[in-house]
């Protein structure tokens, strides 16, 4: 089996570095550069210890689609604050539920000067998130294995074995405590259907809602019983289909008032918590192979001097080359 394709939600990278690495970290002139030390760092770590094929970087175009907010309109609403910055802007949403702080935004440039320099492609797609990049290239690529990394419970909903092996790198602790999810994994913890464990974790994502997100899920329905609910049918649609059959004895009348009330958010929420799996990609760089090199090696090595990022870079091109 060859190497697996690496799929980097880079804006959970990057947001992690920043709130995880001291903001004291600058170039010569002031200018924060944790984030993208850190993130340097990360992809480095990743690459030395789970050696893949590839490594895409995956981008928002749009961190708050138009089409999931049609059909939610509190989809991550809470999370734009004007006087952060500009919502829009391929950083993205932060975790801690606001718009992305003005420090960060400069070194998200950064980043994407020195993946282009290092050779490491990104891809993105106008109207879309990260999630639905991922999800469209775990559709799509013709590979062996992909490992998406993130810290994302989202994107639980792409393990898989077949037709592709497709795993979860979660670094919700870190990249140096990451876990790896694989059906089995994702059944185990969350209780769904070995069988479906991607989509059993979706679907019950979806009955179980999510504040940070903004979605409200089935009121009464907390995580335990969304997968239990889940467990007893082969599918979405089944299982909605037994909220208007009263004589599917499935599901029992307590869950079944429940999601009768919830009815009008129940038809939308697939929209919304399903990751696209053919969103218009565009791709920026030409190297799908790990790069051994860098692309650009004086690009590269003046913008680490001009950021103070020599560590970092000369740390992910030893990565690279396997040192």
């Amino acid at each position: 089996m060859d190497a697996p394709v690496m799929l980097l939600d880079s804006a959970s990278l990057w947001f992690r570095a920043f709130y995880g690495v001291p903001a004291t970290l600058t170039a010569q002139d002031g200018t924060p550069v944790n984030a993208a030390r850190g993130f340097c760092d990360m992809v480095a770590r990743l690459v030395r210890e789970r050696r893949p094929g590839a490594v895409i970087a995956c981008l928002d175009r749009d961190w708050r689609p138009a089409f999931r907010v049609r059909a939610i309109p509190s989809y991550k609403a809470h999370r734009v604050d004007p006087s952060m910055g500009d919502p829009s802007s391929p950083v993205g949403g932060a975790p801690d539920a606001e718009a992305a702080p003005p420090e960060l935004g400069p070194q998200v440039e950064i980043i994407l000067q020195a993946l282009a320099a290092a050779g490491i492609p990104t891809a993105g797609a106008e109207g879309y998130e990260a999630d639905d990049v991922i999800g469209t290239l775990c559709a799509t690529e013709t590979t062996d294995a992909i490992e998406v990394v993130s810290g994302d419970r989202d994107l639980l909903q792409l393990v898989r074995d077949e037709p592709t092996p497709t795993r979860i790198v979660y670094i919700a602790r870190g990249v140096s405590k990451y876990e790896l999810y694989g059906p089995e994994d994702v059944a185990a913890r969350y209780g769904v259907p070995l069988a479906r464990a991607g989509d059993g974790y979706a679907e019950m994502a979806m009955l179980r809602g999510d504040p940070s997100d903004g979605l409200p899920g089935v009121a009464g329905i907390g995580e335990k019983t969304a997968a239990q609910v889940v467990s007893k049918f082969g599918s979405w649609d089944e299982m909605i289909s037994a909220v208007l059959d009263r004589s599917d004895t499935r599901m029992s009348s307590a869950v079944r008032a429940k999601m009768a009330r919830a009815g009008e958010y129940l038809v939308v929420a697939p929209e919304v918590v399903r990751v696209a799996p053919d969103a218009p990609i565009d791709w920026t760089g030409e190297r799908r192979t790990l790069p051994h090199e860098p692309a650009d090696p004086d690009a590269l090595a003046a913008l680490a001097e001009r950021w103070n990022l020599t560590g970092s870079v000369d740390r992910l091109v030893a990565a690279l080359r396997g040192e």
